[in-house]
């Protein structure tokens, strides 16, 4: 499929918006990406994105006082997580902003610092590893999620009523943005991908396209030939 196709081929099920009325997930599929591991260039984005959201939390006091922080909290314990113990993947990096934020490989580096400077979760997944189309859905609780545990493969299974992304071959991110699989994940090689930047009330549209923007502006720091598809699906989509 082409990119555009694959923008289009991405659903929300409408079980996820009676949930979450206000919720939003802007698409971009994107090709010729710079892959490659962590070095200095990847590195960096990670270490100003740390840097600000020290500062900001200085100013707050706490990660949960941050509006959209608290809307996902909400959002999480919607569907019978425990928004304590599980984090959505933006509060979960905020909080190790202090310490550093982690490094995995440098497409990885620079969607968790986009996350970490527009304060959303934002998802990668390699287009490689897909099987038929990206969707959100309430899980049945009897799909598959492959992961590691104990340094092993392994397969786990969600919960049902649980916001997960699947495709035809099963779960590729758990508690909507919580933890993703192994089959999908972005590695050293992925050249093609599928960025999932999600958002909820208070945020405003506009500051998710510009969170897109910001992401296939810095990927183009490396990759100037790159082409993206951007699709919004949401409350003002669609």
């Amino acid at each position: 499929m082409s990119l555009d196709e694959i923008a289009a081929s991405v659903r929300v099920d409408p079980a996820v918006h009676a949930l979450r009325p206000d919720f939003a997930v802007l698409v971009i599929a994107a090709d010729g990406l710079p892959g490659g591991p962590a070095d200095a260039w990847s590195r960096g984005h990670l270490e100003a994105a740390a840097e600000s959201a020290a500062e900001a939390l200085v100013a707050v006091g706490d990660v949960t006082a941050e509006p959209h922080i608290a809307a996902w909290r909400a959002a999480y314990a919607a569907f019978g997580a425990k928004p304590g113990r599980t984090r959505n993947s933006a509060e979960a990096l905020i909080r190790r902003a202090d310490a550093g934020l982690p490094e995995v490989n440098a497409l990885v580096d620079v969607y968790n610092a986009v996350s970490v400077a527009h304060r959303l979760p934002v998802g990668g997944e390699d287009l490689d590893g897909y099987a038929g189309s990206p969707r959100l859905v309430r899980a049945a609780g009897d799909e598959v999620f492959d992961t590691v545990a104990g340094g092993e493969p392994a397969v786990e299974h969600p919960d049902a009523g649980e916001v997960v992304w699947r495709d035809d071959k099963g779960v590729t991110c758990r508690r909507w943005n919580h933890r993703q699989c192994v089959r999908t994940r972005i590695t050293e090689d992925t050249t093609r991908a599928l960025f999932l930047l999600e958002r909820l009330d208070p945020m405003p549209l506009d500051a998710l396209h510009a969170a897109g923007d910001d992401l296939v502006a810095r990927l183009r720091e490396r990759a100037p030939e790159l082409r993206a598809a951007v699709r919004l699906i949401g409350p003002a989509a669609d």
